[in-house]
């Protein structure tokens, strides 16, 4: 039924290990920071990924959630079993999690399944439900996100499905993502005109225990303010989930540009209004670490942020200071300008950054031969 179980069962509210609890590195930190691998393209390898724990554990970040749009076993056909060198994989970077007191998480996308929440669908699944047990998952991401939503009854279709999720999982966190996940009309245009008061169907019949992802004004929100913030807490009955779609550079628009720029319009006074704060990444894990970096060391230093600042020590961190200081020089031409405008210019910026023997040079090396580049096809996820 629809009725909210009020808290998760106890299943789910048993004690984790210690070492896996998220906890704040810095005790100047504000907010949960996380990581949420939630890109469109090329996915990172499974090294990139253990590293990017080992490198931003020690900044705050205290969850990661794999859910790349390529892992076809999470989203179009999620009813199919992982592959076991995939669930391996997973628990190794489950493992890694719990080595740096990070919290693990993978997002199921369950594809367009509240269209017909029947038995069939149901066994597929509590048998993908029973895998992620076996991975230890803590924070269980269920997204409704890039799926058609002009739907009747579609919040109430929606909670249904994630509180009989909630009633069979032993994840001690559930985060679910609605369709429609931001003010941004282009969700309208994309999957159908949302259908009147759904966010706040949605906030009043999910169970309080369970977190609402959101990203903003705009799916890539330029900034967030608290004024914005609290009206989506009133509409959802709830702190926002933010999932912060920067540095993320996937499709045909993003893709020709390198986000390395530090965090700009998310200030320290967001705290008090999330419940947490979760970063989708760039394409490039490396250059990632960048802007996450700064993310924390906005919320650290509150009113005494200077995001140049903040980008120079975050790159010599990332990068060393020889080659964060040549990539400060290129900040225009890589951000902004972009590799589809780069011109005669490109052969000679190239030849820079392969002097360098350094995997973030490398990532600027492949993205000015093209490697990164999507097209709306390749987003398309048709099989």
């Amino acid at each position: 039924g629809l009725d909210k179980p009020g808290r998760f069962p106890p299943a789910c509210a048993a004690g984790i290990p210690s070492q896996a609890v998220a906890k704040p590195k810095d005790p100047a930190m504000t907010v949960e920071l996380g990581i949420i691998e939630g890109y469109y393209g090329s996915p990172w390898s499974w090294r990139e990924r253990r590293d990017q724990v080992a490198a931003l554990a020690p900044h705050g970040y205290g969850f990661y959630m794999y859910a790349p749009k390529a892992d076809p076993y999470l989203r179009r056909a999620w009813q199919q079993e992982h592959p076991a060198e995939m669930g391996a994989e997973l628990i190794a970077l489950a493992d890694t999690c719990a080595d740096h007191g990070v919290r693990f998480g993978v997002g199921l996308s369950p594809f367009e399944l509240y269209r017909d929440f029947n038995a069939e669908a149901q066994a597929a699944l509590a048998r993908k439900l029973a895998f992620l047990e076996v991975l230890g998952v803590q924070d269980l991401g269920i997204l409704f996100d890039d799926m058609r939503g002009d739907l009747p009854d579609l919040a109430a279709t929606q909670v249904r499905i994630l509180h009989w999720i909630a009633a069979r999982t032993s994840a001690t966190r559930i985060v679910a993502c609605p369709t429609y996940y931001s003010d941004d009309p282009g969700l309208d245009r994309a999957f159908g005109a949302r259908p009147a008061d759904y966010l706040e169907d949605f906030g009043r019949l999910l169970d309080p225990a369970i977190e609402v992802f959101w990203t903003g004004e705009e799916v890539c929100s330029r900034e967030y303010s608290p004024g914005h913030l609290a009206r989506v807490t009133a509409q959802l009955g709830r702190k926002p989930f933010l999932w912060d779609n920067y540095p993320v550079n996937d499709g045909p628009r993003m893709s020709p540009h390198l986000h390395l720029r530090a965090m700009t319009g998310r200030p320290a006074s967001l705290a008090p209004h999330l419940a947490a704060h979760a970063v989708n990444p760039a394409l490039q894990p490396i250059l990632s670490r960048i802007p996450a970096i700064s993310l924390a060391q906005s919320y650290r230093e509150g009113d005494a942020y200077q995001y140049g600042q903040a980008f120079l020590a975050a790159a010599h961190e990332v990068l060393g200071p020889e080659l964060a200081r040549r990539v400060q020089g290129h900040l225009t031409l890589l951000h902004d300008t972009g590799r589809d405008r780069l011109g005669e210019a490109l052969p000679a910026l190239r030849a820079r950054y392969a002097a360098f023997d350094h995997p973030g040079a490398r990532e600027i090396v492949a993205f000015l031969d093209g490697a990164y580049v999507m097209t709306a096809e390749m987003m398309s996820e048709e099989p």
